[in-house]
């Protein structure tokens, strides 16, 4: 495990030392969150995101953008489980999903304030709650695999974007309706 981390550092180094350029910073925003499948209602709710990215110059044109997000999702079923899922929660009105969100993006620059944001993001679900007492996690997939694309807006260090996300992975766990997630991020960064 140590050599694993020792070989990662390195190339990272190497990538860094090689780079067009390179920042990192917090950044935070709102989450408007929704799930697609029959049982749920089809609108959005609001929710959050916290954390930090870093910005790696592959040339002039392009960069690669790693994040690591506290990411949490709002949802409203509109139904309670019934037998035999009854033992676990009594009401299911707007679940609150709390995921370690993982943005992998690419970022192309036309011009120099702007740039256009596409890749893969992954998500371990930390629990997913309706109210203090009751953790509805058993009802939903550890993972969430999605795909983001939108834009950021850089103006001085900071950083303005909007980008949506699209579930790809089921995240249902209790029978085999596909319940999919769907994100739109509006949010700020600070680059140091």
């Amino acid at each position: 495990m140590k050599r694993l981390l020792v070989i990662a550092v390195l190339v990272l180094s190497g990538f860094i030392s090689n780079a067009q350029g390179f920042s990192i910073g917090p950044k935070v925003g709102t989450n408007i969150t929704g799930l697609n499948g029959l049982e749920f209602d089809k609108g959005y709710d609001f929710a959050y995101h916290v954390g930090a990215f870093a910005e790696i110059g592959l040339s002039e044109k392009i960069a690669f953008q790693p994040e690591l997000l506290w990411s949490q999702s709002a949802v409203n079923p509109g139904f309670t489980f019934a037998t035999p899922y009854s033992s676990l929660v009594t009401d299911l009105t707007k679940v609150k999903l709390n995921y370690i969100s993982v943005p992998l993006l690419l970022n192309i620059r036309p011009v120099k304030m702007l740039s256009f944001q596409v890749g893969p993001q992954f998500g371990i679900l930390m629990d997913a709650k309706n109210s203090t007492i009751n953790n509805v996690k058993s009802a939903f997939k550890t993972g969430d695999f999605s795909m983001m694309a939108g834009v950021q807006l850089k103006v001085l260090a900071f950083r303005f974007y909007g980008r949506y996300s699209i579930g790809l992975s089921n995240i249902n766990d209790i029978n085999e309706e596909n319940w999919k997630s769907r994100t739109l991020q509006l949010g700020v960064g600070f680059g140091l």
